[in-house]
């Protein structure tokens, strides 16, 4: 069966609609004299520097009252920001590579979490006892990912081509990454890519194993999220803008040199038990917008038609920042 590659985005329609009114003229609130900043992510590790931005009084420091709101998918984040419900927005960067691609106006103003392959937060799951055990294993088989446009996604695809396997005829479908290791061990899918914290949580129940760490198959270092605004809210607010990119960079630093202090932070605005953050890799917070750590993302993007062309990583960044 061949995969199904209809792509997952914001709408252009919808998303310039909604840009054609509030993001225009951005609903900015000011409280005690900071201004209001409203945030969306998954509820995972690479929001962490915003977290700690918030405890510690960094954002407050450049006049921002920064308020972090978890989402369910990039895909909603995105939507969010396109409609002001978001001023910034954290997403994964293949779905931000294909919404440029459809010709969005989102830009990228802060990196937010790097895979570094030294220490994994991603991997390719099947059930413990399963027989595959290669790539080419999976050939023909079902492969659940977040979003078929989504970074498990194209580190599956890349990873099953790049070691004898064929992703043409691997069928993907989408299911909640943190349901995707109870539906390999029930049978329903053959595997699943996954990252922290559901990689360690699902190997904790003894049901699911690592078949291989996919996303070294993009690159062994590379950006998988960051944060993201659109060019209008960009161009209205450059303070806004200024403040949390410089709030955030101090915030990451700190963030990976005290992962123990900041086990609390994460556990609690993704409802986990803090001794699975105690044990799980913890992301590298990124702390420098390089475009050399976009590009290799939108190369294997292209490669698997996730966007119709390749263009520079310095296109999707917002400019004086990159």
């Amino acid at each position: 069966m061949q995969p199904d590659r209809r792509p997952v985005y914001v709408s252009r329609r919808a998303a310039l609609a909604a840009l054609g009114g509030a993001a225009f003229f951005p609903n900015i609130v000011r409280s005690q004299g900071l201004t209001t900043v409203v945030v969306g992510g998954l509820p995972e590790d690479s929001a962490t520097s915003v977290l700690y931005g918030v405890q510690s009084g960094l954002f407050k420091k450049y006049g921002l009252d920064v308020q972090m709101q978890p989402q369910r998918s990039g895909p909603a984040v995105m939507s969010g920001v396109a409609g002001n419900s978001y001023q910034i927005g954290k997403a994964g960067t293949p779905p931000l590579i294909a919404a440029y691609g459809h010709g969005l106006p989102f830009v990228t103003i802060a990196p937010a979490g790097l895979y570094v392959s030294s220490a994994p937060i991603g991997a390719l799951l099947v059930k413990a006892d399963s027989p595959i055990k290669r790539a080419a294993d999976l050939n023909g088989k079902t492969i659940a990912v977040g979003a078929l446009t989504d970074v498990f996604s194209l580190a599956t695809r890349a990873w099953l081509d790049k070691n004898g396997g064929d992703s043409s005829t691997v069928k993907f479908t989408e299911i909640t990454i943190s349901a995707i290791p109870s539906a390999i061990a029930e049978g329903r899918v053959d595997a699943g890519s996954v990252n922290e914290p559901i990689l360690t949580a699902g190997l904790a129940t003894g049901k699911v194993r690592v078949l291989a760490h996919n996303f070294d198959a993009i690159a062994p270092r590379f950006m998988y999220t960051a944060w993201f605004t659109t060019k209008q809210y960009a161009a209205a607010n450059p303070n806004v803008i200024k403040g949390f990119t410089t709030a955030l960079k101090e915030a990451a630093e700190y963030v990976n040199s005290h992962h123990a202090q900041t086990i609390d932070l994460i556990a609690k605005f993704a409802s986990l038990d803090p001794a699975l953050v105690r044990k799980m890799t913890r992301v590298e917070q990124g702390t420098s917008l390089d475009p050399r750590l976009i590009q290799p993302v939108i190369d294997a993007a292209v490669r698997y038609k996730f966007t119709a062309k390749a263009f520079d990583a310095r296109d999707l960044i917002l400019p004086g920042l990159g």
